[in-house]
């Protein structure tokens, strides 16, 4: 699962956030540390692939600093009728910059996907998601995958036992990664006379991809 490969870095698996540097404080105190009464602040640094076409993505933080968001507003993958041959894979490279506040550092604890799948017999859909932080070697990645028939809203939950988390070093600032996909193999459905589709946006609003945050406090 996700939520297991996250210890890494938060949104993360285990191996996607780099151990703290040897030159960075230590963080102290139980992952159940409450969130910093100050604001964190999340820029989009880049934003790049099919499935996040310039301007349709954006990230958004709670009042409560537990968790932020990513929202998008063209993310679809397809095959069949109508699809170009290239539209079977659609893929999203976040890099955000995460300012916490000082004294504090984060981990992703949970990861939520939403999205919409119609799914023709026979087809299956697959969404992957692997994160790490700027400079570190680890990458943690993680699938889920959806089979025909179907025709519903999806969702799908990753979570990191408190044991795997892995906190980003206290007072550096590294880039976080979040690299999503989604893919369409029409296995054996009728691509001539049919089409399966899987998104991460809706028609009538968009689709929300919820990052949940664990916080400890620095030395």
């Amino acid at each position: 699962m996700i939520v297991r490969m996250l210890v890494a870095v938060g949104a993360t698996a285990a191996s996607l956030v780099a151990a703290p540097a040897a030159s960075a404080a230590a963080p102290t105190g139980p992952w159940t540390t409450p969130p910093p009464p100050d604001k964190i602040v999340i820029n989009v640094a880049t934003v790049n692939g099919s499935g996040c076409p310039a301007g349709t993505a954006a990230v958004a933080v709670s009042p409560d600093n537990t968790a932020f968001t990513v929202t998008y507003s063209d993310y679809l993958a397809q095959v069949g009728v109508g699809s170009k041959p290239t539209d079977f894979r659609k893929n999203c490279q976040l890099n955000l910059n995460v300012h916490v506040p000082q004294g504090f550092t984060y981990a992703i604890a949970s990861a939520d996907y939403r999205g919409f799948a119609h799914l023709e017999r026979g087809a299956v859909g697959t969404q992957k998601a692997n994160y790490y932080f700027q400079g570190s070697p680890q990458t943690t990645s993680s699938n889920h995958q959806f089979k025909g028939p179907l025709d519903d809203s999806w969702q799908a939950t990753d979570s990191v036992d408190v044991a795997a988390l892995v906190f980003a070093p206290c007072g550096e600032l590294r880039n976080f990664n979040i690299n999503t996909e989604l893919r369409l193999n029409a296995g054996t459905s009728d691509t001539g006379k049919t089409t399966s589709f899987m998104t991460m946006d809706s028609t009538d609003g968009d689709i929300n991809t919820v990052y949940h945050l664990a916080w400890k406090t620095c030395l």
